[in-house]
C-alpha cells in the first residue's frame, strides 16, 4: 500500500523520541534535505557569527545523525543552549581557571595526604610537549586544555592517579558545555556518527562533538512538556527533573510535608544513591498505604526517575491522582526546578529557574530571526 510522502513523515515525526511541543504545538513539517536543512540553521544563527557554513553543517548533521525533526523550534532550542553556555563558542575561555585549578589539586592533595613539595616537584616535570606541567597549567584559558592537560599528568607522573584516580575533574566542555559522562553513555547506547572518535572526552571539546552530544541531551528523549523552557531546566538539572520537580509539588498536597521541588527524587552521596531514604521518599512512604501502596514498594518506582517510565509507574499515577482530588484542579506536570547552582567558575548566585528563563529568552530571540525579511 502506497503512503504520501506527507504522512510518511508525519508518522516518522510522531516516533522520534526528541520532539519536544511548544506553546502552538506546530505540525512537524516533513524532513528537510542537507541543503535545505544547513540553510535553515544559517538562517536561524545569531549574526556575525564566524564561520557560519561551519557551524550550521555540524547543527545539521547532529539531527541528522539523531533522526530528529529539523524544525526552527528545535534548531532555536539547540542554538539558544550553546549561545548561553558558551557564547558559540567551540571551547570558550573561563576567566581565572589556571587559579581554579590549581585549587582542586591543592583539595585533591591534601585529601590524598600528599605534601606540597611533592605536587610542585611534579608540576616542574616536563609534560609530553615539553613544557612543565606548572608552565601549562598557569597558561591554561579553556576547559578544553586543562582537561587535556589533566589526562596527561594523570597518564605519566608517578602519583597522578592517586590524586584524581582516574578522574579527570573536567566534567563538562564544549559548545553546549555537556557533560563528559553523557557524552560517554551516548557511545554506548548509539553508534557515533563521525569517524575516529579517540574518546568520549576529546569528542566533547570538539564543533561537531560538543553539538551532537549536547543536542543528544536536551532534545533526544519523550517528555510531556508543553514548552521548551523545561527541556532547558532539564538541561541544567538533569532528563525529567522538571517532570520530578511537579511530582513533589503534588506530593506536598497529598503528604502535607513541605518539600524543595528540586527534581532529584533520591538521595545521592558521593555519586551513588544512598540507602537512606530523601525527604521525598520519606515523604512518599508516609502516604504509601493511603494510595494503597506499600511502603517498600515505593523505592522502587522512584528509582525510575530518570526515565520517561516514572509517569507510568503506580506512585505517580496515584499521587497526582489524590492532589488533583484534594485541590478540586489539574497539577501541572512540569514545573522548573528550583536548585541553586554550585561551580568553581560560579562567582554568584544562579539557579536553574535563572538559566532556564535566560535561554528561553534566546530561543524566543531566536525564533524571531525566522520571522525577519530577507
Amino acid at each position: 500500500m502506497m503512503r504520501s510522502p506527507a504522512l510518511a513523515a508525519l508518522a516518522i515525526a510522531l516516533v522520534v523520541a526528541g520532539c519536544a511541543t511548544t506553546e502552538t504545538a506546530p505540525p512537524v513539517p516533513p524532513r528537510l534535505t542537507a541543503t535545505e536543512g544547513r540553510a535553515l540553521v544559517d538562517r536561524l544563527l545569531p549574526p556575525h557569527l564566524a564561520d557560519r557554513a561551519g557551524w550550521a553543517t555540524d547543527v545539521h548533521a547532529a539531527f541528522a545523525a539523531l533522526d530528529l525533526p529539523e524544525t526552527s523550534q528545535n534548531v532555536c532550542a539547540a542554538i539558544a543552549i550553546a549561545e548561553q553556555e558558551s557564547g558559540l563558542r567551540v571551547d570558550p575561555q573561563v576567566p581565572g581557571l589556571a587559579r581554579i585549578a590549581r585549587k582542586e589539586i591543592d583539595a585533591r592533595r591534601e585529601r590524598a595526604g600528599v605534601p606540597g613539595l611533592m605536587v610542585e616537584a611534579a608540576l616542574a616535570l616536563p609534560s609530553s610537549n615539553g613544557k612543565s606541567y606548572g608552565e601549562r597549567l598557569d597558561a591554561v584559558t579553556t576547559e578544553g586544555q586543562l582537561s587535556e592537560l589533566y589526562e596527561d599528568f594523570i597518564g605519566r607522573v608517578p602519583f597522578g592517579r592517586t590524586l584524581f584516580a582516574d578522574r579527570n575533574p573536567v566534567r563538562t566542555g564544549g559548545p553546549m558545555q555537556v557533560s563528559v559522562s553523557f557524552a560517554q553513555a551516548q557511545l554506548e547506547a548509539r553508534p557515533y556518527p563521525y569517524p575516529s572518535a579517540d574518546s568520549a572526552r576529546r569528542e566533547v571539546f570538539t564543533r561537531r562533538g560538543g553539538l551532537y552530544f549536547g543536542i543528544a541531551h536536551l532534545l533526544d528523549y519523550r517528555a510531556p512538556y508543553d514548552r521548551y523552557l523545561y527541556r532547558f531546566a532539564d538541561f541544567n538539572a538533569g532528563r525529567y527533573a522538571s517532570r520530578n520537580a511537579a511530582f513533589q509539588q503534588a506530593l506536598t498536597q497529598v503528604s502535607g510535608i513541605p518539600l524543595t521541588p528540586d527534581g532529584a527524587l533520591l538521595r545521592v552521596d558521593d555519586g551513588k544513591v544512598s540507602d537512606t531514604p530523601s525527604a521525598t521518599e520519606a515523604a512518599a512512604r508516609s502516604v504509601a498505604r493511603r494510595l494503597g501502596m506499600q511502603p517498600d514498594g515505593v523505592r522502587g518506582d522512584l528509582e525510575q526517575g530518570r526515565s520517561e517510565a516514572f509517569a507510568r509507574s503506580t506512585l505517580y499515577t496515584r499521587v497526582f491522582d489524590e492532589a488533583e482530588r484534594l485541590s478540586g484542579k489539574r497539577m501541572a506536570r512540569a514545573a522548573v526546578p528550583q536548585i541553586v547552582l554550585h561551580s568553581p567558575k560560579i562567582t554568584r548566585k544562579l539557579t536553574t529557574e535563572w538559566f532556564a528563563e535566560r535561554v528561553d529568552g534566546r530561543f524566543r530571540q531566536c525564533l524571531q530571526r525566522d520571522r525577519q525579511p530577507r
